[in-house]
């Protein structure tokens, strides 16, 4: 039976738009939205510690430490979401909707057998999950159940980063942002009266994430009822084919191991972090949620970015590609250079906000943020590249990238500070300054390697190149 699938009139105008304009106006037009979504999704964060820091001391530690956790089964499904979303990105880009149809259905068919899978295993065994994660037991005692209500929000979560990822391609990044605004009013909101109001503990907060994103699937669900739309999902065009599911698991494959690694990092980092003190992992955690401050809309531009990349090369157009991560990087560094600095200005009043009145803790928090602070435009240079790496396909070496930034870069420098030196909680906010510099200079390389190689594979002269850099200069 064949499948009819359309464009409507907006996504029609969005191909040729992204297709054809200025590129400024483009990166700009789509990544902007994206970047105040990560931007909002990150304060969201902070607020949450501060809420949790409101409890007790030790329920933000404990909501630190099984935060990385959860990032790291989540990476699960939002590593399948950004791999298919980029083949979903080709073909929209080649003009080919049938398939399009086909892959939006079928990731969400995939999702679904993922997130049943992950809920009947771990939900059970929840305990015995943490403690080979390492995980203190003062934290199991205290976040078990708050575990397994996280592990509720992640699924629901997997459906919403798929939605997100299909609106990303479409060129919706303001629905993003609006349903992103509605998330957050929802969930602080809830978190709010459970913690302020009521008194309760972190488990209510993990009851408010599921609210919170129970709206967005809502919303997907009303914006994806679309039976002709390439976009919109169907029981019907669902295909478990390999000609359908096999390109988008075998880009995504990396990206869920680049990004289960990462987040296992963080977890064997935390872990190693705990020879301190309970406590500095919760401080290293709100210095990495202060650092999202300024990474987090640097990733928004780079999840935009790699979006606009694939379609250009979908439609045959890489000079195109390369145009827009010549955008992305300048964008990138300008915003790593600003928001670094407004967030060491105002870093002793941050720190107090998560601190209370526990003054040592304010100051563990502070100490470690100045190092992890010059990572900022070293970290933007890194996004861009990998926003040029995930746009040609080339998650395995985003993999290596990702790795190297906690394996080489990351756990062995803690290990050698802290069997060889005296320096303390201080070392672990030294280990992220070392590893994110690390990394934003390895990806510059692999950045120049891959323009090369591409510039040969599609037969693109140099003198290309350094006439745009002289029109990005100029502008």
């Amino acid at each position: 039976m064949s499948l009819k699938a359309n464009l409507s009139a907006k996504d029609e105008k969005f191909r040729n738009f992204a297709l054809n304009d200025n590129m400024w106006k483009v990166v700009l037009y789509v990544g902007t939205p994206l970047a105040l979504y990560q931007s909002l999704n990150q304060l969201f964060k902070i607020f949450d510690s501060m809420m949790a820091a409101h409890i007790s001391a030790s329920s933000v530690s404990a909501v630190a430490y099984l935060s990385q956790i959860n990032l790291m089964l989540s990476a699960l499904g939002g590593g399948l979401a950004i791999g298919s979303s980029l083949k979903i990105s080709e073909a929209y880009g080649a003009g080919d909707y049938e398939l399009v149809k086909k892959r939006v259905s079928s990731l969400f068919a995939m999702c679904g057998i993922l997130g049943t899978a992950i809920l009947l295993l771990l939900i059970p065994a929840a305990p015995q999950f943490l403690r080979f994660a390492r995980t203190p037991e003062s934290f199991i005692a205290e976040g078990t159940q708050y575990f397994r209500l996280e592990l509720i929000g992640m699924v629901i979560s997997f459906f919403n980063n798929v939605y997100i990822a299909i609106e990303r391609a479409r060129g919706n990044s303001r629905r993003i942002l609006h349903l992103n605004m509605g998330v957050i009013a929802i969930k602080l909101s809830l978190t709010a009266l459970f913690v302020y109001v009521l008194g309760a503990g972190i488990n209510m907060i993990s009851a408010a994430t599921i609210v919170s994103q129970s709206f967005l699937l809502a919303a997907a669900v009303v914006n994806l009822n679309q039976k002709d739309n390439a976009f919109g999902f169907s029981f019907h065009s669902i295909s478990l084919k390999p000609a359908v599911t096999k390109p988008m698991i075998f880009l995504s494959i990396p990206v869920i191991i680049e990004k289960i690694a990462f987040s296992f990092g963080k977890v064997i980092i935390n872990s190693m972090s705990t020879i301190y003190s309970a406590l500095t992992v919760g401080a290293l955690g709100i210095s990495n949620n202060i650092g999202g401050i300024t990474t987090m809309p640097q990733n928004g531009f780079q999840e935009g970015g790699s979006a606009i990349i694939s379609q250009s090369v979908g439609a045959g157009k890489p000079k195109r590609a390369l145009k827009a991560f010549g955008c992305i990087l300048l964008i990138n560094i300008i915003l790593g250079a600003t928001l670094m600095s407004f967030s060491l200005f105002f870093l002793d009043q941050v720190s107090a906000l998560f601190a209370g009145n526990d003054g040592e803790f304010g100051r563990m928090i502070a100490s470690i943020y100045r190092y992890e602070a010059y990572g900022a435009i070293p970290l933007g240079i890194n996004a861009a590249v990998l926003a040029l790496l995930y746009g040609f396909g080339r998650t395995k070496i985003t993999l290596t990238i990702n790795f190297c930034r906690v394996f080489v870069f990351r756990v062995p420098v803690l290990w050698y500070l802290q069997n060889f030196t005296d320096l303390g909680s201080t070392s672990v906010g030294i280990v992220m300054a070392v590893s994110n510099i690390a990394t934003g200079i390895f990806a510059l390389i692999i950045g120049l390697v891959e323009i090369h190689r591409i510039c040969r594979q599609y037969d693109i002269t140099f003198s290309f190149m350094q006439k745009y850099l002289e029109t990005v200069q100029h502008s």
